[in-house]
């Protein structure tokens, strides 16, 4: 299944979820998810991103342990699915989101549970979530900053025509003069 496509169903699962058991599975099914979509980016993404990536991945592996889930232990990912990863930017942006809505979720379970082992668990995927988020917002701000980039080596570019600078003339005269 494609990048964006599976982080838009684990954001449904995430909001259809209802009580403790279905939000701690879909908050270890995200930082899979995270891990999945780091590993794919830090192997074919674009060069600028492949660091933070490679961080992405190395996060939600790590993560994969905090929560205590059958999922967890069954190694059952829907990131799996994982088949290809399209566009970047878009993927990324809901892959924030996810992250964010799972740090969220994760909060009011660690606040409701009475449990010092579930509160505890929640606090480590809490911050595996922020952590990860991090690295998100840090590939997203490189797309932007090679997408200005571009954009002013176009805006640059603009003023010329060829060799022939469209106010100047031939290699930068004056125009008219010799």
């Amino acid at each position: 299944m494609e990048a964006e496509r599976l982080v838009g169903v684990s954001r449904r699962a995430l909001a259809q979820s209802r009580g403790t058991p279905d939000i701690i599975a879909e908050a270890w099914q995200a930082q899979a998810l995270a891990q999945a979509i780091g590993s794919r980016l830090a192997a074919d993404g674009p060069k600028e991103l492949r660091g933070e990536a490679r961080g992405l991945s190395e996060i939600g592996g790590r993560s994969g342990g905090a929560l205590d889930h059958p999922a967890a232990r069954a190694g059952v990912a829907r990131a799996a699915q994982l088949s290809e990863l399209v566009e970047p930017r878009a993927t990324l942006t809901g892959l924030g989101a996810l992250l964010g809505e799972v740090g969220i979720a994760l909060v009011g379970v660690a606040c409701e549970t009475d449990e010092q082992g579930l509160y505890w668990q929640c606090m480590e995927a809490i911050d595996a979530a922020d952590e990860s988020m991090d690295r998100v917002h840090g590939m997203l701000r490189r797309l932007d900053e090679q997408d200005r980039e571009r954009q002013q080596d176009l805006e640059r570019g603009r003023g010329r025509d060829g060799p022939y600078d469209t106010v100047r003339g031939p290699a930068g005269s004056a125009a008219g003069r010799p």
